[in-house]
């Protein structure tokens, strides 16, 4: 036997039980996780824990219950958790369900895989150095690769990759001049140097405005609630933070605190004002912002799945705006400087008070009222109390507002994997708002130093996002790798804006109008849905919107009259495909269209548009390349 073939056997055995248990830990997140929480963490898990025994972390199934292990590592027929399920056999497990063959495989596979005991969430081995952010991401996403045995993608070509990235940063496709000037930059610099103007553009501030106006406050639903947001300086004021690159903490903090010092911040007030003093609905909205993840779960009794998730924080979060009140005639949110002190009850009927507690664990130092006395407001408790707006000498809301922004780890993390997703198509944490002990991150160290990263760098925003920008992961192409593991791109529907802009410069003019706009955000609402599927009145609009029609119109100018002057059918294809793709057709593309357009010879303008229509409402143009 070779020293060689020793070498190699030595290394196979050294890293199977790292294998197998990734295998386990993908079981686990893909599969065995949805099941027990369906069947089984009702009764086992954080708020009931029958037999003292939980079964909603791989760690706690490990640990056993008041009978003893359920799991021995490697061996499900030695493990109760496994032999409860199979039909007929006492004490069987559920009590009233029987479980399918393949759900009973499924933990049977899991046990099987776990040969060694999982790590415990967020546990990562010690910080690693790296000297940017691409350089962390190319070396951790490369390293999933080998652990995993995959094989990423082939990059993009240089042409649509420029495709990508402006769709990404300028919110529509490149256009034709700027396709050529960039091909035509040194190979070796092109991509950072369009990446660097793309970033200090306006249009990269409209784009990050469109995604974090939705982000923070969901898509326009009310008639005239988006011309509000306008007309009230909150599209301005996320604009202007973009633009100037703002501290990302220092954004949150004007919005939280919603007292504006500046002609900028104005618009800040208006992620309250909207919410017209719903104490709660306010909460569920700061949750995702500050913490990464939402808390709606825990409004009656602790998250029934995220055990870290507490009552507590739920109604401590809504304590932090319950003083808050909208004032009548502005756009300001005062607040008083009493009162707010109330209690929750949970399951058990217990009454508790509802302290501003973050689920990072820092709480507000506050004195509550002692017995029965009752408190007396005053002018002397006020800044101004002649103010319209008035604001209290000790203010609950900024006091929560300086804990959220200021050695916050959450805050910075929260960021990070939602600006990911929205950059690659899915959080490192997934669903990217729900970043809870119920959602394992698929890269723990990148994510880790990330948000270390992202908040020693002062909360730099285009610095994070061109880092990401110039990463291996962000320029693969399509594959059929598992999305967790970043290997190739991940198909990502266009959201309306998108749309709309690359219509209007596919069809050969400048890429606003807003009435177009309106009518794409409208039957394209989505914006990084978690799970993408067309609806029917999308389809409705894709081939009879009157909007479209109106972009291919034969205009002086238009992509429609240069290629109508166009009488050879393969030319006009070829000019066609190059408008609307950036590429030339293949063979099948081109005989169909060229078919298309020889058999409509007495109608050729008709012809032409038709052809571009059906272009422009395709999967290849409404996806990002």
């Amino acid at each position: 036997m070779s020293t060689r073939f020793l070498t190699l056997l030595s290394l196979a055995l050294a890293c199977a039980p790292a294998a197998l248990a990734a295998d386990a830990g993908r079981l686990w997140t893909g599969k065995v996780q949805a099941l027990l929480d369906v069947q089984c963490v009702k009764c086992h898990g954080p708020i009931e824990q029958k037999g003292g025994l939980e079964l909603d972390t791989p760690q706690a199934v490990l640990k056993g219950g008041d009978d003893g292990v359920v799991v021995v590592p490697g061996k499900p027929e030695e493990s109760p958790l496994f032999l409860k399920l199979a039909e007929g056999v006492e004490a069987h497990m559920p009590p009233k369900k029987q479980l399918s063959q393949s759900e009973r495989e499924t933990i049977r596979e899991w046990i099987a895989a776990m040969i060694v005991a999982p790590p415990e969430v967020g546990k990562t081995q010690a910080e690693r150095q790296f000297s940017s952010v691409t350089e962390a991401v190319n070396v951790l996403i490369a390293e999933g690769w080998t652990q995993r045995g995959i094989t990423p993608a082939p990059s993009l070509a240089d042409a649509v990759w420029c495709r990508r990235v402006t769709l990404d940063v300028a919110g529509r496709i490149p256009t034709a001049n700027e396709m050529t000037e960039f091909l035509a930059a040194p190979e070796s610099t092109r991509r950072g140097v369009l990446v660097d103007r793309l970033l200090s553009s306006n249009e990269y501030a409209v784009r990050m405005r469109e995604l974090w106006d939705v982000f923070l406050m969901g898509r326009a639903k009310r008639a005239g609630q988006e011309d509000k947001r306008r007309q009230n300086g909150w599209w301005t004021f996320l604009e202007s933070s973009f633009r100037t690159n703002r501290p990302w903490n220092e954004t949150v903090h004007a919005v939280l605190s919603a007292r504006p010092q500046t002609p900028e911040d104005k618009g800040a007030t208006w992620f309250l004002y909207e919410r017209k003093n719903e104490h709660q609905a306010i909460a569920e909205a700061v949750a995702p912002m500050v913490y990464g993840t939402r808390i709606d779960c825990a409004q009656c009794h602790d998250h029934p799945l995220a055990r870290e998730i507490k009552q507590a924080h739920y109604w401590g979060l809504v304590a932090a705006f319950s003083r808050c009140k909208n004032v009548e005639g502005t756009t300001g949110v005062a607040e008083s400087a009493i009162g707010g002190f109330a209690n929750f009850t949970n399951l058990k009927k217990e009454s508790q008070p509802a302290v501003v507690t973050l689920l990072s664990g820092r709480s507000l130092p506050e004195t509550w009222p002692s017995g029965d006395k009752k408190e007396e407001d005053s002018d002397d408790k006020y800044v101004d109390p002649k103010a319209k707006v008035r604001v209290p000498k000790y203010s609950r809301r900024e006091a929560f507002a300086d804990v959220a922004t200021q050695d916050n780890p959450l805050l910075a993390r929260a960021f990070v994997n939602k600006m990911w997703a929205a950059l690659l198509g899915r959080g490192i944490v997934n669903p990217a708002d729900e970043i809870n002990a119920r959602n394992v991150p698929s890269h723990p160290e990148l994510l880790e130093w990330l948000t270390r990263d992202f908040s020693a760098s002062g909360y730099d925003i285009r610095r994070f996002v061109r880092g990401i920008l110039l990463t291996r992961a962000y320029a693969l192409g399509a594959g059929e790798a598992p999305p967790e593991t970043f290997a190739c791109a991940i198909e990502r529907p266009l959201t309306g804006e998108q749309i709309a802009r690359s219509w209007r410069i596919a069809a050969g003019f400048a890429p606003d109008d807003e009435p177009l706009r309106r009518a794409t955000v409208g039957a394209v609402p989505d914006v990084l849905p978690r799970d993408y599927s067309a609806s029917f009145q999308q389809a409705q609009f894709f081939t009879n919107a009157p909007t479209i029609a109106q972009v291919l119109k034969p205009t002086p100018g238009g992509t429609l009259e240069r290629l109508t002057a166009i009488t050879e059918p393969a030319t006009c294809v070829q000019e066609a495909f190059l408008a609307v793709y950036g590429r030339s057709p293949d063979a099948v593309e081109a005989g169909q269209s060229i078919a298309f357009l020889s058999s409509r010879q007495g109608r050729h303008s008709e012809a032409v548009r038709d052809l571009l229509w059906a272009l422009l409402s395709s999967a290849e143009f409404l996806t990002m390349p």
